[in-house]
């Protein structure tokens, strides 16, 4: 696999590969979202996290980005302000022919168009770099759904109780796709 950049700019956003400098301002905007993130995400149930624990698991995650085994985790930052607007990441998971987006937004920023723009750039590379891509989220998150469908991903399957939430109970996910077209005339399907 090719390399997948450290930094990526979008018209209103920087993506940049976490460094352990950017835990204070992280640990900022988990706390202010930890409803919204419990709700959906396992990892969340754990926090709050001291910020220097949080730095060495950003130190972690910047290792895996640059040891280019599947796992690319990036800060998601406002490009005016610089501030984190929360972390998107693109995974070698499930399918051999697939890498999968995931993504949070921080509770204050939603609504913004954010987390659309950060699927749309990732989506770019990753088209480039495998023959699919994912998003994989719980039927009832709509946001999530709805960012999947504005960034022209089209519904594959509704998998039933293949996973859990992060209370413990059953949860479906909704597999969400886009592939790689090489010939422009043959646009993705966009639908659900």
């Amino acid at each position: 696999m090719s390399t997948i950049p450290e930094r990526i700019a979008t018209p209103r956003l920087l993506l940049r590969c976490w460094d352990p400098a950017d835990a204070p301002a992280l640990r900022v905007a988990i706390d202010g979202s930890l409803a919204e993130l419990r709700e959906w995400l396992v990892w969340a149930a754990a926090e709050p996290t001291p910020v220097e624990e949080l730095a060495i698991r950003l130190e972690a995650f910047a290792a895996r980005f640059r040891s280019g085994e599947g796992d690319w985790g990036f800060g998601l930052f406002e490009g005016a302000s610089g501030a984190v607007v929360g972390s998107v990441g693109l995974h070698r998971r499930e399918a051999p022919d697939a890498l999968e987006i995931g993504y949070w937004i921080r509770t204050d920023a939603m609504g913004r168009g954010f987390a659309t723009e950060a699927v749309r750039a990732l989506t770019g590379i990753a088209l480039g770099q495998a023959e699919r891509v994912e998003i994989r989220c719980d039927p009832r998150n709509a946001r999530s759904v709805a960012v999947a469908r504005r960034a022209g991903f089209r519904h594959l399957t509704t998998l039933v109780g293949s996973s859990t939430t992060p209370s413990g109970e059953p949860r479906d996910t909704m597999v969400w796709e886009r592939r790689y077209f090489p010939d422009p005339a043959t646009p993705p399907a966009v639908g659900g």
